[in-house]
């Protein structure tokens, strides 16, 4: 099987040759855009053994200087179609797809309602400083916290619609808010699930087929079960979350299930090649390849040798 094959067989619920594997990390300062952008993506499908191909976004949302405090929420203003940052993207998106049509299921990345929301209001260091200064905001200033919600909601419909247009196979949907100290499960569903189910039912008809990732730890993944039916689902099993047998319990069985390395510690990042090789095999072993896609919890190390995803990928196999 090729990686096209290989991804769908996993996806239709049959049996592929070996597991898929599908791993990504961001890229260097000064690769997001560009030719460079586009060398480095193939470069990293050729080399990686990674299955399932997917064209990373750092062209998010800049920061806003007018949006500092809650307040200033209720004056974010649209955000244009041919904002810079939208057609780096999009550039981005049709030059890597004029390779890669046909030869792997290859997905864009999106950054749902929270994130491009922590973009604007301070960029992506910002997160890690103040993780719950979004939930602060809401409380503060709901109406604006809507309003905003809503702008950035159009702004991701387009989004999505023009990285189907430039070729993509599916959608990567990378959404925040899970967590359990940001909102609450009121909060959430009040104000973000409604706008990302939005979202998501308009690219109900992606060529392949779109992947849920929900990010980061403590998430409270029935925050999700009203979310329409993506056909594959991502969460960081080691980020103090439910495991991947637990998932599969919640969500069921008909759903294709994608990870089970750690991203940033343990064997894949720290072990040697006979060490990932044996994990991967108690993963296939014990999760079964049936609607299994090989991956980690979130982004590798940038600097994470290729070696070690090809071992991963080579280890993959169904006894």
């Amino acid at each position: 099987m090729n990686k096209y094959e290989r991804v769908m067989a996993a996806y239709q619920g049959q049996r592929p040759d070996r597991v898929p594997s599908a791993f990504w990390y961001h890229f260097p300062k000064g690769f997001e855009a560009g030719q460079a952008a586009v060398d480095i993506h193939l470069k990293y499908f050729a080399e990686s053994g990674t299955d399932l191909c997917k064209i990373m976004n750092d062209n998010s949302c800049p920061k806003d200087p007018a949006i500092n405090d809650a307040q200033d929420w209720s004056r974010l203003a649209p955000i244009p179609e041919d904002a810079p940052f939208i057609c780096r993207q999009l550039d981005l998106t049709r030059s890597v797809m004029a390779r890669m049509k046909g030869k792997a299921v290859t997905l864009g990345t999106v950054h749902g309602i929270v994130a491009s929301a922590y973009h604007i209001l301070g960029g992506t260091e910002l997160y890690d400083r103040d993780g719950t200064v979004l939930g602060r905001h809401l409380r503060e200033n709901p109406e604006g916290l809507r309003h905003a919600f809503r702008i950035i909601a159009d702004y991701l419909k387009y989004l999505c619609r023009a990285m189907l247009d430039a070729g993509v196979d599916g959608i990567y949907f990378a959404s925040l808010g899970g967590e359990r100290r940001m909102f609450t499960d009121d909060e959430f569903a009040a104000f973000i699930a409604p706008l990302e189910i939005e979202i998501l039912d308009s690219i109900q008809d992606a060529p392949c087929f779109n992947i849920l990732h929900m990010c980061k730890s403590d998430l409270n993944l029935e925050r999700y079960l009203r979310y329409p039916d993506p056909a594959v689902l991502n969460w960081g099993v080691y980020e103090n979350n439910l495991s991947l047998e637990e998932g599969r319990k919640l969500f069921g069985a008909n759903r294709v299930y994608l990870g089970g390395l750690d991203d940033r510690k343990g064997v894949l990042p720290e072990g040697t090649a006979e060490e990932i090789s044996r994990e991967v095999r108690r993963l296939v072993d014990t999760f079964g390849y049936e609607r299994y896609i090989l991956g980690a919890d979130c982004t590798l190390p940038t600097d994470l040798p290729a070696w070690r995803t090809q071992a991963a990928a080579r280890a993959a196999t169904i006894g």
